[in-house]
């Protein structure tokens, strides 16, 4: 089957292709279901990310309201293409789940100003790739983009199951691992794997919200849901540029601009498969337009977060299949996405019900959110021939990522900033990944097919 005749096929399956504007009604029933599809993913790394570096209810509520208001701003520039910023697809962006890991480092070492510092120096990298794309995937190869979502997926694992545990909280007061945290943990994610086996797709989609509903109301019976901290529901989040202030780690920096990196050539796929399915042509000077226009956008837009306290924008893969399902591919569907997450961002309601989610709820969610991670990563290195280049890759890669996961103390008597940069086994990982794989050259590997193709004549 032909390029042109793919293109076809899908565009004849479209109820709405790129450039139609669907009735009021249809618009917002389609929106309501991408926003499903979407809403939990882009609350769940501030939560994670607040419950990490122990902060107060009032600054998860607003971090999660900023992340609301950041993912709103970031989609409608990916809808609407303004200027050489975005893509002109029906494209989603929300808080990035790769970035979670450097991001709690960071924090650790310095803070929230440190964390946005970072976002906002490492969001160039993001955008420099977008105007020299062509090059930089001879060095960020799909096999160098496997290890490292593989080893992004591995490193939260770990903070998925401390928070099934009850979390640094329960670590603290020994109850870390009790019978009602597993419990908890283990119903949420019974609930998400029930639901997701439904025939069902709006079920389906719906999985991990149903799980995290039914998580809540009953650890909220267990008396662990305590509504009396929120001292007002109501009034309206003004966004606050640089309210935590803004430092500049070297560390951090180049640990989120490696993430950066990764977050480019995968954003490229998502634009491809995106355009594929929209009935819009992959290749030409068109499609290079537009895939540069959407990675430049994800970097712009994350830049555009850090500045209103949030985190990484990335686009979603997940709302591909969502096109599929509902048929409906119009970019003028992202507008009134973008105009939901803007309003849930400027309530605080929103941020502050969900800042009360116990973290046993929260970590039988996750938990399963970042084996997929993982096992997106495992499939990406399928895909490559493994040769034995690639094994030796991943070897060295997978040992000194994980390594600086499963013992920290290896670091110790390392200069402070050298310890920095490597405390995140992603970082580590990454760049051995890309060092090794361009660096590792099989001489022999050539002369030996040559010599077996001459012995087997």
């Amino acid at each position: 089957m032909t390029q042109s005749t793919k293109t076809e096929l899908f565009t004849s399956e479209l109820i709405y292709k790129l450039e139609d504007r669907p009735p009021l009604r249809d618009a917002i029933f389609a929106a309501f279901q991408h926003l499903l599809a979407i809403f939990v993913a882009i609350i769940t790394p501030p939560l994670i990310i607040a419950s990490a570096l122990k902060l107060d209810l009032e600054t998860t509520g607003y971090l999660i309201s900023m992340s609301l208001l950041a993912s709103g701003i970031s989609t409608f520039i990916q809808c609407k293409k303004v200027g050489p910023i975005g893509c002109g697809l029906l494209c989603i962006q929300g808080t990035s789940f790769s970035f979670i890991s450097p991001i709690i480092g960071a924090g650790l070492n310095g803070g929230l100003a440190a964390i946005f510092g970072a976002v906002i120096s490492g969001s160039f990298i993001e955008m420099f790739i977008s105007r020299v794309l062509r090059y930089t995937r001879q060095i960020i190869t799909p096999l160098v983009s496997g290890i490292v979502v593989c080893l992004i997926g591995l490193s939260l694992i770990k903070v998925g199951v401390i928070a099934c545990g009850g979390g640094f909280g329960a670590k603290a007061d020994g109850t870390f691992a009790s019978v009602e945290n597993i419990s908890l943990a283990a119903l949420v994610i019974v609930t998400i794997l029930f639901f997701n086996r439904s025939s069902n797709r709006y079920l389906r989609m719906s999985s991990i919200v149903l799980g995290l509903i039914i998580g809540f109301v009953v650890a909220y019976f267990l008396g662990r849901v305590d509504f009396s901290q929120i001292d007002s529901f109501g009034g309206i989040n003004v966004p606050h540029p640089f309210k935590y202030g803004v430092t500049f780690d070297p560390g951090a920096i180049i640990g989120l601009g490696i993430v950066y990196m990764i977050t480019a050539i995968e954003a490229y796929g998502d634009i491809t498969a995106n355009s594929l399915i929209s009935g819009q042509k992959i290749e030409g000077s068109d499609f290079q337009k537009r895939s540069s226009g959407g990675i430049l956008a994800d970097g712009f837009n994350s830049m555009i977060a850090g500045c209103l306290n949030s985190f990484p924008n990335s686009i979603f893969a997940q709302n591909n299949g969502m096109i599929q399902l509902t048929g409906v591919a119009s970019r003028y569907v992202g507008f009134f996405i973008a105009g939901f997450l803007v309003i849930l961002g400027l309530f605080p309601a929103v941020g502050k019900v969900f800042s009360l989610i116990p973290d046993p709820v929260l970590g039988g969610a996750t938990l399963l959110m970042f084996g997929t991670v993982a096992a997106a990563g495992v499939r990406i290195i399928a895909s490559q021939e493994m040769n034995r280049k690639a094994i030796l890759v991943m070897a060295v890669s997978f040992s000194f990522g994980l390594a600086v996961e499963f013992e920290p103390d290896i670091l110790n008597f390392l200069p402070d900033n050298i310890k920095s940069l490597f405390t995140s086994g992603i970082t580590t990982g990454g760049l051995v990944a890309i060092i090794s794989n361009f660096m590792i050259r099989i001489k022999d590997e050539d002369k030996n097919t040559k010599g077996s193709k001459k012995a087997q004549a």
